[in-house]
């Protein structure tokens, strides 16, 4: 579990702003210190460095493969030798998804370009995989100049590599792929007589015609021919969580903070006090420092079998949406929306070619920006809009006004009847000087390791207190779906100190203990989840390192330049330093404090006490759910 507190200020913070984290359970009171190097950061600064790292490497591979006339080929994410591996998750069912080839961009496309004239929305065209929430989040970033090209750091169409810079729980993340990608085309030998005799059996012509262009991508697509960056983008989405299906079902705003940093809020419609201060100081800062995406849960098609063809005026139940922009013309307020299928449309008032649409209202056409067609994309009036939508979805984006704060630890939950109760953790915060403040209480993101993800899901709230002040100044706002990853409150901080109280709840499986039917599951797989596992968990102040070390890789950065002999004395004296914060964690426990920096990151990782900082800094991945 995690507390970060993001405040906005024109001066940096003299002094880390998370005290002593209290972890209360049945038996015992241990408190944790923050580490130094997660205490007010300058939220850009990270990302920034990422950046630089990743176009670094894309530039030193590129190097390397024309020296050897190569074009890259990721193994690391080989769609084509680990078919499975790439594909498929822990439970997924492995007839679900069905490529029949692999081919290279240079293959599918004529004449391919990553973008063309920056990224629209109108290029996103939803494949075979059940991720509209994710292609909702490209749309919608679509719409802000600029954003899209921001993750997409670097590249090589010639030999085919692509960098990009992503967010794990906050902490950006370089992923770098190459450009092979899965069609829905057979190859010529696979197809049968009869098949064949429709291209008069001339290899050649099917090759030319079937097995080329945009739609025989069989995954995410673009609505404009030799434009590559949508499926591109999915697919290094895709190996940042270790495969395809385990980008199935999520929502929008998660998405968007994924690859932005940014920061998600679920806004429910019926509890909107005052739908005019929502249109003025909400919906039309859109595309300016918050995005929004919409969904309704009304009609779920999950239980009509996903059939399409069951709508609310065109409208599909469980399937996201992207807000595009908000405009007022004429007195009235309008708001354009995106289906991620590029097809399928609201058909309600206003809709394309609707009788509202009559000589008068032509001209809002163009100051709308819209055009009538079967491209996704329909205007609505507000009052529709608050009507048909169930929940708003705004992600805030930060800039390089923000600073951050963040302190993760491990939390054992008190045992099942006990009371449903404020205190099972809390957070002391210190603000150096009046601000605007997000704090926000946050679990792992355990989409990277589903299937080891453990027996219960959990889902938290949070009231705010000034510290020695009986009143709650705050609470956290958790009006979106019953289980998500964070919740957070907005809220004016005067300088001084805070204390945040946490409540826990749980969801059981109905199913099994999972981790009890790893036998089933593919070794390789299973190894692969279990270090994502432990990569997550190794951020928390209090983790032990012992207790994931055989699943926790070595960064190359480690052994870089250094023979065995000088590894081997790096692993005593991090074997020693390792006994010694053990014996600080137990007297902890009786209680006292842990001295300050000595939770994960001055922890070893398997042979050195540098791997442990050097996997922070280098590897940039993220932290512990609860």
């Amino acid at each position: 579990m995690g507390l970060l507190d993001i405040f906005k200020t024109t001066e940096k913070p003299s002094k880390a702003t998370d005290k002593p984290s209290n972890v209360i359970n049945e038996s015992s009171k241990c408190s944790f210190f923050q580490p130094d190097h997660r205490a007010g950061l300058h939220f850009t600064t990270e990302w920034k460095e990422a950046r630089d790292a990743c176009k670094a490497k894309v530039d030193a591979i590129s190097k390397q493969c024309r020296a050897q006339n190569r074009r890259f080929r990721d193994i690391e994410f080989d769609l084509e030798n680990n078919r499975n591996q790439c594909l498929y998750g822990l439970e997924t069912d492995q007839s679900v998804y069905n490529p029949t080839d692999v081919l290279r961009v240079t293959q599918i496309f004529e004449k391919p370009q990553f973008f063309i004239g920056g990224a629209k929305s109108n290029d996103i065209v939803q494949g075979a995989l059940g991720n509209c929430w994710f292609l909702s989040a490209l749309a919608i970033m679509s719409a802000k100049e600029g954003l899209v090209e921001n993750f997409c750091v670097a590249r090589d169409e010639k030999i085919g590599i692509y960098g990009f810079v992503f967010f794990r729980d906050l902490v950006p993340v370089s992923v770098i792929i190459d450009d092979l990608l899965y069609i829905s085309i057979p190859k010529w030998e696979e197809l049968g007589y009869e098949q064949q005799l429709i291209y008069h059996r001339d290899q050649d012509l099917f090759n030319k015609l079937a097995r080329k262009g945009g739609k025989t991508l069989y995954f995410a697509k673009s609505g404009t021919e030799n434009v590559t960056w949508v499926a591109l983008v999915e697919k290094a989405y895709a190996k940042l969580h270790g495969d395809y299906a385990s980008l199935s079902g999520g929502y929008t705003g998660e998405a968007i903070e994924d690859m932005t940093g940014g920061l998600t809020s679920f806004i429910t419609t019926k509890d909107i006090f005052d739908p005019d201060i929502f249109w003025e100081n909400e919906l039309l800062k859109d595309n300016q420092d918050r995005l929004f995406g919409c969904w309704t849960s009304r009609l779920d098609s999950s239980r009509t079998g996903g059939d399409p063809s069951i709508t609310i005026r065109g409208l599909i139940g469980g399937h996201a949406y992207s807000v595009i922009r908000a405009l007022e013309y004429n007195g009235k307020r309008f708001v354009i929306v995106r289906n991620p299928w590029g097809s399928s449309e609201w058909t309600g008032p206003w809709s394309d070619g609707s009788k509202e649409w009559t000589k008068e209202w032509l001209p809002a056409l163009e100051h709308l920006n819209h055009t009538f067609g079967d491209d996704g994309e329909f205007v609505m009036e507000y009052t529709d809009f608050l009507s048909q939508w169930e929940f708003v979805d705004r992600t805030l984006l930060f800039d390089d006004q923000w600073y951050m704060s963040s302190h993760w630890l491990k939390v054992t939950a008190r045992s099942l009847l006990a009371a449903w109760t404020f205190g099972d953790v809390s957070f002391t915060i210190d603000i150096p000087a009046a601000t605007y403040a997000v704090i926000v209480l946050s679990q792992l993101d355990d989409r990277y390791f589903k299937g080891v993800e453990g027996k219960a899901t959990w889902h938290f709230d949070f009231v705010l207190f000034k510290k020695g002040e009986t009143e709650p100044i705050g609470m956290s706002s958790s009006c979106g779906p019953s289980i998500m990853r964070s919740v957070n409150l907005e809220i004016d901080l005067p300088k001084g100190e805070y204390v945040v109280h946490v409540r826990l709840d749980r969801h059981f499986y109905s199913q099994d203990d999972k981790e009890a039917a790893s036998k089933d599951w593919d070794k390789r797989k299973l190894a692969r989840v279990l270090t994502e596992r432990a990569k997550s968990q190794s951020i928390a102040a209090n983790f032990k390192v012992k207790e994931r070390a055989v699943n926790l890789p070595i960064p190359l950065e480690t052994l870089a330049g250094q023979d065995l002999t000088e590894l081997e004395q790096k692993a005593k004296e991090a074997a020693e330093e390792m006994r010694k914060k053990d014996e600080e964690l137990r007297a902890a426990a009786k209680p006292a404090t842990v001295k300050e920096g000595s939770g994960a990151d001055a922890a070893a990782v398997a042979t050195t006490a540098e791997t442990r900082e050097g996997f922070d800094r280098a590897s940039q991945e993220p932290i512990h759910r609860c």
